[in-house]
């Protein structure tokens, strides 16, 4: 299980570590705006929220993926 964490995880990680870094450098965490208004976050704050975002979309695509190889060549998912 610890395998399959790590498989999943330190992709998605460095995955994620490259979409922050396009997305900031075309959006400013001030000119942000959320459901309409502006989203009042330090900018380090801003970054940190949209890192783990980012971490998590990864995580759950790689693990669906994971997911997808094991049940197709016949093992049992997980």
């Amino acid at each position: 299980m610890l395998k399959l964490a790590l498989v999943v995880l330190w992709p998605s990680f460095m995955v994620a570590i490259i979409a922050e870094g396009f997305f900031f450098s075309l959006f400013d965490p001030a000119d942000l705006l959320l459901v309409g208004g502006h989203v009042d976050l330090n900018p380090m704050a801003a970054y940190t929220l949209g890192f783990l975002f980012f971490w998590t979309f990864c995580s759950l695509a790689a693990m669906l993926s994971c997911y997808l190889i094991r049940t197709e060549e016949g093992q049992p998912p997980f």
